[in-house]
């Protein structure tokens, strides 16, 4: 299981700090946010950003573009240094060409699902999805608390990828804790996105090591997803 904590409940004021920090606790990934008002009720940031931290950190960069029409945007996400690129199925008329172009830049491409929306375009596009993500609250504000029908549709996507594309990962973003790791887990999921519940409990190192302790052992398919092997 890979912990990829969410940049959007980090210390604003200490950015550069707080990501030397989660490398320090032995953390790899960072989950970044994109938000554009429009597709969301919020506004983060972009990829100035995001090019500033990359200067800063070898974290592996999980950029999640929550935004209308992302793949205008592939070009400059992909220049600002994100190794994992995620566009959402509600927000992209051409999906197939916006993931193939993002794996066609030498990055990961990911796949979004808010909570009520079905997974059947996973039939159509699984050979061009390396990690499919799956919202388990509402998008657009971090603290929001988990929504429980996410086990059953973690396992339904776990089945539908074991046929289409059992390499794919399965990330879960959304309401995540030590306390529902272990069924998230269990359900199949491999990447689990936490914001609030993973920065509002320092130390990191400490924190961390309660996700990990939560998890199952299982086989461990993310070995080869980090910043220097990209």
């Amino acid at each position: 299981m890979i912990l990829s904590p969410s940049l959007l409940s980090a210390d604003f004021g200490h950015l550069a700090q707080e990501l030397e920090a989660l490398a320090a606790a032995g953390l790899s990934w960072l989950h970044l946010d994109v938000m554009d008002g429009a597709f969301v009720p919020n506004i983060t940031f972009g990829p100035p950003v995001i090019a500033a931290l990359r200067k800063q950190s070898k974290l592996f960069f999980d950029v999640h573009l929550m935004v209308q029409e992302p793949g205008r945007y592939i070009d400059d996400f992909v220049a600002c240094g994100a190794d994992l690129l995620v566009i959402h199925a509600e927000a992209e008329t051409h999906l197939e060409r916006a993931l193939s172009k993002i794996q066609a830049l030498g990055v990961k491409a990911g796949l979004a699902f808010n909570p009520g929306t079905d997974l059947a375009a996973l039939e159509w596009l699984a050979p061009c999805v390396d990690l499919v993500l799956l919202m388990s609250v509402n998008p657009g504000f971090s603290g929001q608390k988990f929504l429980p029908q996410t086990f059953r549709k973690v396992e339904r996507c776990r089945d539908m990828l074991q046929t289409l594309n059992p390499h794919t990962l399965i990330a879960i973003d959304g309401g995540v804790t030590p306390e529902n790791t272990g069924q998230l887990v269990q359900a199949g999921a491999d990447v689990l996105v936490s914001g609030s519940a993973f920065f509002n409990y320092k130390p990191y190192a400490q924190r961390y090591a309660q996700f990990m302790a939560a998890s199952p052992a299982k086989s461990n398919k993310t070995l080869g997803w980090s910043r220097t092997q990209i």
